[in-house]
């Protein structure tokens, strides 16, 4: 079943690690009834435990779907202005994106985050968050909600609707 990516906003996971992450952007996408896309190979098992309780008993209502690489969401999604890459590796912070409804979110795997080519190839929609304290970079799913709650602030004006 195909995700409706036009309703809402849209995470995506590039080759994500840990299932304790993605479990808790899962449960980040519920509340803000977002959608969520994994992009493979993930490097844990969609039935680990980490994932389960991460996600807690919000799982059943994600929607969600894994694709087995990037190339078949961008067969799913052919305006490349929906798309905004996140990565420590630029330095335009996420709030000078303007996101809008049906926009998608990519966030790379936790390790080295999503390869230099791709990064390069979109670097006018590359964006990062600021950081100000000795650190390489914020937890995935920190990172995650950190963008996700500024679109979903800009697409509901101040989430002023729903």
């Amino acid at each position: 079943m195909a995700l409706d990516y036009d309703k809402g906003l849209n995470l995506v996971l590039v080759e994500p690690e840990i299932p304790g992450n993605t479990g808790a952007i899962g449960r980040l996408c519920v509340g803000l009834r977002a959608t969520l896309t994994l992009i493979e190979p993930l490097g844990f098992s969609l039935e680990d435990k980490y994932l389960r309780r991460a996600g807690l008993d919000y799982w059943s209502y994600l929607e969600w779907q894994t694709l087995p690489d990037l190339q078949a969401l961008y067969d799913l999604i052919a305006d490349p202005k929906r798309f905004y890459y996140f990565t420590t590796k630029t330095q335009q912070p996420y709030t000078a994106a303007r996101y809008k409804r049906g926009d998608l979110l990519l966030f790379g795997k936790e390790t080295r985050g999503m390869s230099e080519d791709l990064l390069r190839a979109n670097a006018e929609r590359t964006y990062t968050i600021p950081m100000y304290g000795n650190i390489r970079s914020h937890n995935l799913a920190v990172s995650a909600g950190i963008v996700a709650y500024e679109a979903m602030r800009q697409i509901t004006g101040g989430f002023s609707q729903s």
